[in-house]
């Protein structure tokens, strides 16, 4: 088995994440245990870089690298809706289960209720990473 055989590829990766070509997506939370091979494959679907956590840009998606330990989530989550557009989607990537930094799925939903995000869907993204799809309320 090949090491990029556990990576998903472009076609399910676009249709998981709903990402287009021209969309705007900023990035939060990036560190040195970042799935690099799905920042590559998302950065291919948008057709540009990911934007930084101190962007200016009105973007059109977030997503947000979060592990146990990194602070508060709902005060993450309420950061990841200064920028975006109405309705769009933020996906929290924290580590899978047994994996450190692990993240309970409880402790996501109600983390998002409070920060006024709803969870819409879980999905193993990469061999180390869970991405969870949270909608940002249209206002």
């Amino acid at each position: 088995m090949s090491p990029s055989s556990d990576a998903p590829s472009s076609s399910s990766l676009s249709e998981v994440l709903s990402f287009t070509t021209g969309q705007i997506v900023q990035e939060i939370g990036y560190d040195d245990d970042v799935d690099l091979d799905l920042r590559d494959a998302i950065e291919d679907l948008i057709g540009d870089e990911l934007e930084e956590e101190d962007t200016q840009e009105i973007v059109d998606a977030v997503v947000l690298w979060w592990r146990d330990g990194d602070g508060d989530l709902t005060d993450a989550l309420v950061d990841t809706l200064a920028n975006i557009e109405p309705g769009a989607p933020v996906w929290a990537m924290v580590p899978k289960a047994g994996r450190p930094g692990h993240v309970m799925p409880g402790d996501i939903q109600e983390a998002a209720g409070i920060a006024g995000l709803r969870v819409m869907s879980s999905v193993s993204l990469a061999p180390d990473w869970t991405g969870t799809r949270l909608a940002s309320r249209p206002r």
